[in-house]
């Protein structure tokens, strides 16, 4: 068994940029929770935050979650003043294993219908993409989330066996 021995510096960040489907979200907000990740969700979104549908799907998690919203991707924007923002995008052409993530990092995903606007591909860091077979278009967003954040974690995080 292997357990995660976290630095002592802030955690990473999950951004999603106007997130359309309740239910990828809320297995992002699982997934956060469980890796103790803030998530940050830029809106609008394609459903209400607060809608007693979504609590259900995303349970307890919410609670165990660093969630933050943003009214929009300027105040988002504004918010990141010493940190990086890193989106994962298919139209970025270096790949996430070649990239050295930091811990501060806000690691940004678009919409699971549409992307990211170019507005957003000219205000970030870097861009970068989990490379596909040619002929498929995307991964869903969940996935992308844990292959991205399992890497930016895998470089920054001690690993160290669990002696019981």
């Amino acid at each position: 068994m292997t357990q995660i021995r976290l630095k002592k510096s802030n955690l990473f960040k999950v951004a999603l940029y106007e997130p359309d489907i309740p239910q990828n979200t809320a297995a992002i907000v699982r997934l956060c929770a469980c890796l103790n990740v803030s998530l940050e969700i830029i809106e609008p979104c394609g459903f209400l935050l607060g809608d007693n549908r979504f609590k259900r799907i995303v349970m307890d998690y919410k609670n165990k979650c660093v969630l933050k919203s943003f009214k929009n991707f300027s105040d988002f924007k504004k918010d990141k003043k010493r940190e990086r923002i890193i989106l994962m995008t298919t139209k970025a052409k270096k790949k996430y294993f070649n990239f050295k993530f930091k811990q501060n990092d806000t690691i940004l995903f678009g919409r699971e219908s549409a992307g990211v606007p170019k507005l957003i591909h000219e205000n970030v860091d870097y861009k970068l993409i989990i490379p596909i077979q040619k002929n498929t278009r995307s991964l869903n967003i969940v996935t992308s989330v844990a292959i991205a954040l399992s890497e930016a974690l895998r470089q920054n995080y001690n690993m160290k066996k669990n002696e019981n």
